[in-house]
């Protein structure tokens, strides 16, 4: 488990702030929030004021990452980028969380390695992580100035004949009374401006799907899916997006089997994949590409047979 819980013991009165920093090496900026968010127990209760002060026998909250052996395809001497597997959340989305990609990072790298940007749970490919502070700052400034540029690969339902662009506002929304609320984003005028470019590779009559490459200008969330959906040509997999709401809360409550969603939305999973970067750091260009054979992942996640006992 990521998340663990220790006892430890403070023989000299001091502030909690100083005993992170000083007996376990975090900044003072960690060691603030981590109090903040009661990650300190005294007598079982949390202490949530940072100047607060401790003695004797306290617990402490804290992430001790794990490995499943995923390695990075790509490493340089100030970051690495992961070829992250479809499932596989990039970071922890509660303390019970038992695995995501930040185990392996901060497990290969040490605690100051970070990952820069995010993509879907259910979206395999490639992600850019740092391996300290001062190249996550860095990496994060590129990202804002739009120097990062991204490809996916995604297959879809119906034929895409020619290139095109979809330039559609965003926006998350604000419908309380479904349990769509959670993950929903939409194309509304309020929204924030979104830009993608989708350019078919191949289509296959006998599904009558079409693999196509995205290259998205804007980095909003769900934005490709959401653009697709958009113009009815909705991801192969997508258990959000086309779904009726009952499919949807049975995915979220993790109810749907992988034959069933084959049988709602085409595939066993979203069949969408983060394939290239391309960047310049540090004054030289990179271009890194996924090793995934995302056709061949394609086809297994459409055929039923790979599902039954």
């Amino acid at each position: 488990m990521p998340f663990v819980k220790n006892k430890f013991i403070v023989e000299k009165k001091q502030k909690a702030v100083f005993f992170l920093m000083n007996e376990l090496g975090y900044s003072q900026c960690e060691s603030q929030r981590f109090i903040s968010k009661g990650r300190i127990l005294v007598n079982g209760d949390k202490m949530l004021k940072t100047a607060g002060e401790i003695e004797g026998e306290i617990e402490f909250i804290y992430f001790d990452p794990i490995t499943k052996g995923l390695e990075p395809i790509f490493e340089g001497e100030e970051f690495v980028v992961f070829d992250k597997p479809s499932g596989v959340l990039v970071h922890p989305q509660t303390r019970s969380t038992p695995y995501s990609l930040i185990d392996e990072l901060k497990f290969q790298f040490g605690r100051d390695a970070n990952i820069t940007h995010r993509i879907d749970q259910e979206t395999s490919g490639l992600v850019l992580c740092a391996k300290n502070k001062i190249s996550e700052r860095e990496i994060k400034m590129m990202f804002q100035e739009r120097d990062m540029k991204k490809r996916y690969l995604a297959m879809v339902h119906g034929r895409i004949r020619e290139k095109f662009t979809v330039e559609a506002p965003l926006l998350r929304s604000q419908d309380q009374s479904s349990a769509m609320v959670r993950m929903i984003v939409k194309v509304h005028k309020e929204g924030k401006p979104s830009k993608t470019t989708f350019i078919p590779l191949e289509y296959f009559p006998d599904k009558d799907i079409t693999l196509i490459e995205c290259i998205p200008y804007t980095g909003r969330q769900h934005q490709i899916r959401v653009h697709l959906f958009h113009v009815k040509h909705t991801i192969v997999g997508d258990p959000v997006y086309g779904q009726e709401e009952s499919n949807l809360v049975k995915f979220l409550d993790k109810e749907l089997t992988p034959i069933e969603r084959i049988e709602n939305g085409g595939a066993s999973r979203l069949l969408l994949h983060a394939n290239e970067l391309e960047f310049e750091l540090y004054g030289k260009l990179f271009n890194i590409k996924s090793k995934i054979d995302f056709l061949q992942v394609c086809m297994e996640s459409m055929d039923v047979n790979n599902f039954l006992n």
